[in-house]
């Protein structure tokens, strides 16, 4: 029965049990999808690609699909770039050198080969299609081909050895959505066996799950494939004129009818689960990024970052601590229900219920609620905050209210459905306050 199947099981960690044989891991490649804008995200990706934009005060997007690689015992990695690739680039080589390439590991960045006419990757699927034959993929018996931009921790040994012993073609890994929010995902149906029988990308009219007339089964664009197979379906996607090039849209709906297609439960393999619900964000809307951080700010948020069994690796730096200046009588900092990390001063001013990143100032006075200031932010005296995110390297001047007045902040930032304001350096600019100029915002926006 599908509600059996999707039942959440008992989490193992890798490790626990002892290989023999034929170890799928080994022969297991990874790939990396990692060359997004995240339009969505509006002004916040101008200077970087949304893998690499900044997470939880000192990590990357793309931090937590790396480090999922890694943890799961997963060594072969290539990370397929192409929108302002520079910023995923800088990121990977100040953060991720530590794989040993002498004994077959490495995560490596794999631009798009330009064409004639200059283009890069046409669709996720040519990415795939271009990269496969290069260094680390030809001994490849299984493909795993994963998104840099969701929020998450998953064992990916649970869905290979799933795929290994269902003697699956391709898995797709799935996770339950509201019904309301399924038209931005790809919409699958599975019989009791766990096999796709229907498989829409971003249906208009989604199907629901059978007795879950308010949730849709949704892909969360993770597979994995046989490589001999893959390379084939990709070798035909590719003389085909007609298809996008896409997993979602052309190469899973063509081979419901023809290939042994399996849906794995993200609930199997998510790591940590939160009253039962696996952790799982796309963070690539303003309003899905701010709530993501407001999540981490929950007396037991359901993303653990605390935990060092199942670490998200970045950048090591040698931080100085953050400090809270003064304790006088109207005049004290004050850190509630609030994330602060390293370099950062709060002083004489208040913060709750925000996530202040490395290298912020907030000066005397100011008061910041519900709100995401990202590094290198400068605040102000008397300066009001309320359910915003401020940029990287922003310099707010003394005495600016922001997200108070949605028609006043609209006129002068970007504003989200829900309410969120955006606020860039550029934008700040426009009304004459300090601001870089764009060529050192571009060299330095996502250090």
């Amino acid at each position: 029965m599908l509600e059996t199947m999707f039942a959440p099981t008992e989490y193992r960690r890798p490790g626990r049990v002892e290989r023999a044989g034929d170890d799928p891991l080994r022969s297991t490649y990874a790939l990396v999808l990692a060359g997004g804008r995240g339009s969505r995200l509006k002004q916040l990706t101008d200077w970087c690609a949304k893998p690499a934009v900044p997470f939880a005060g000192k990590l990357k997007i793309i931090d937590f699909t790396l480090s999922n690689c890694v943890n799961s015992g997963i060594r072969k990695v290539g990370i397929l770039t192409q929108y302002r690739s520079q910023s995923v680039t800088r990121h990977l080589k100040r953060a991720w050198t530590f794989l040993n390439e002498g004994s077959n590991e490495f995560a490596s960045i794999r631009p798009p080969r330009q064409h004639g006419d200059g283009c890069g990757y046409s669709g996720t699927a040519d990415a795939v299609y271009q990269n496969l034959r290069l260094p680390g993929g030809i001994d490849a018996r299984y493909v795993l081909v994963l998104a840099g931009d969701h929020v998450y921790k998953m064992d990916y040994q649970r869905i290979i050895e799933e795929h290994v012993q269902r003697k699956a073609d391709v898995t797709v890994a799935c996770i339950e959505v509201p019904l309301a929010e399924a038209s931005s995902f790809g919409v699958m149906r599975v019989d009791g066996d766990g096999r796709v029988r229907v498989f829409e990308e971003k249906p208009a009219f989604p199907c629901s799950i059978p007795g879950r007339p308010d949730a849709a089964l949704a892909s969360m664009g993770i597979y994995v494939f046989n490589a001999a197979f893959l390379k084939q379906e990709l070798q035909r996607d590719a003389d085909d004129p007609q298809s996008c090039h896409d997993f979602g849209r052309d190469i899973i709906p063509g081979l419901i009818s023809r290939a042994r297609v399996f849906a794995h439960a993200f609930s199997n393999s998510c790591v940590h689960m939160t009253d039962s619900r696996p952790y799982w964000r796309d963070v690539g809307t303003l309003d899905a990024y701010w709530s993501a951080h407001m999540d981490l700010l929950r007396p037991s948020p359901e993303l653990d970052l605390y935990d060092d069994s199942w670490p998200i690796h970045s950048l090591q730096r040698r931080p100085t601590p953050t400090r809270f200046m003064f304790d006088e009588a109207g005049r004290c900092g004050i850190g509630l229900d609030s994330l602060f990390c390293s370099d950062s001063v709060v002083s004489s001013a208040t913060v709750r219920r925000s996530v202040l990143s490395s290298k912020v100032r907030v000066d005397h006075g100011s008061v910041i609620e519900d709100s995401l200031l990202l590094p290198g932010v400068a605040v102000g005296r008397n300066v009001l905050l309320r359910r915003t995110i401020i940029d990287s390297h922003c310099v707010l001047p003394d005495g600016i209210t922001i997200g108070v007045d949605p028609d006043a902040d609209r006129s002068r930032f970007t504003v989200s459905e829900s309410g969120v304001t955006l606020v860039t350096p550029a934008m700040l600019g426009q009304l004459g306050a300090p601001c870089r100029s764009s060529h050192e915002i571009d060299k330095t926006r996502c250090a």
